[in-house]
């Protein structure tokens, strides 16, 4: 029987040869949902199946960094807005908007605060960076990560679109306050 994964590479592997993005020296600023590179500076790229493995062993700190949409502007009056859910990986840590190419002073405390809460102030422990398949987010996010000095920073391209795919739990989990 041929694993999901081994018939997608057969299936698509044309596709991705095509779109190749090359590691910009610096962060991506706009049009975050695009193909990305397959490489990261300073981290190690690693697929699904590898981050499961380290899941696993709960000695990374997974940090989920997808965008939290915000409520819509001139909503009429009563209007009942509901976020949608973020399903996640079990046990990250979600630190939305701060994967955006500039960040702003009060963001970049705020990342930096969540990586001392999600590492216990250690730059040694292990960081595991995803979004979604496809976005720049995580990308952006674990480059700012190894600049603030973490010494074992990974990073999954495919997120939590690869994560369900290969039918690895999830659970619905809350932005950090």
């Amino acid at each position: 029987m041929i694993r999901r994964a081994a018939l997608c590479m057969l299936l698509f592997a044309p596709l991705a040869a095509a779109a190749q993005v090359a590691e910009p020296d610096g962060y991506r600023m706009d049009h975050y949902r695009a193909p990305v590179p397959s490489t990261l500076a300073g981290a190690t790229v690693v697929d699904t199946e590898t981050a499961h493995s380290l899941w696993r062993t709960g000695d990374v700190a997974f940090i989920d960094v997808l965008p939290r949409p915000p409520k819509p502007a001139n909503l009429p009056e009563g209007t009942i807005w509901r976020e949608k859910p973020r399903h996640s990986i079990p046990g990250s840590m979600w630190l939305p908007n701060v994967g955006y190419g500039g960040i702003a002073g009060t963001t970049d405390r705020y990342f930096r605060a969540g990586l001392d809460a999600a590492t216990g102030g250690n730059t040694a422990h292990p960081l595991l960076f995803f979004c979604l398949q496809e976005c720049w987010m995580s990308w952006n996010a674990a480059k700012r990560a190894l600049e603030y000095g973490y010494d074992t920073v990974y990073w999954m391209p495919d997120g939590t679109d690869g994560w369900v795919f290969f039918d690895y739990p999830t659970e619905e989990i809350q932005p950090r306050p």
